[in-house]
């Protein structure tokens, strides 16, 4: 029993949890930001609406072929590792209930969205399913 452990430890620490497997999207799949569009000029608060084509939408956890959740990214510099969960905090969030849509409170300004699909454990798909990055004017 001890040598059991010892070897699951020792495994721990030369396969570390940060290079987990990614699920394999399938082709043609396309995930988009229906609105606002690119440019455009609103007022807060923001309702996004999220496009997704060739897979389908299923809360985190569920584990159903072909299928995943949105994630949005807000004023990001860098893309999150593709390898690991996309993290949740004020620029990266989860919609994990299935949500295909949200409202935002932003401040005045410019801002950037970004969509990306994550699987039943918020990984990025192999390969990606990114959005366009786009530039809103919150009046």
């Amino acid at each position: 029993m001890k040598v059991g452990f010892l070897i699951l430890v020792i495994s721990a620490l030369f396969f570390p949890f940060s290079a987990l497997a990614r699920t394999s999207s399938p082709e043609g799949a396309l995930v988009y930001i229906i609105s606002p569009a690119d440019g455009e000029g609103v007022r807060s608060p923001v309702i996004i609406k999220f496009g997704l084509q060739g897979m389908g939408v299923a809360p985190a956890g569920v584990d159903m072929k072909n299928t995943g959740h949105h994630h949005l990214l807000i004023d990001t510099r860098r893309f999150p590792s593709l390898d690991k969960p996309i993290p949740s905090d004020k620029r990266h969030k989860h919609f994990g209930k299935g949500q295909t849509e949200t409202t935002l409170e932003l401040s005045p300004g410019v801002h950037t969205l970004q969509l990306v699909f994550g699987d039943k454990a918020h990984i990025s798909f192999d390969p990606p399913l990114l959005s366009g990055k786009i530039t809103i004017l919150v009046k």
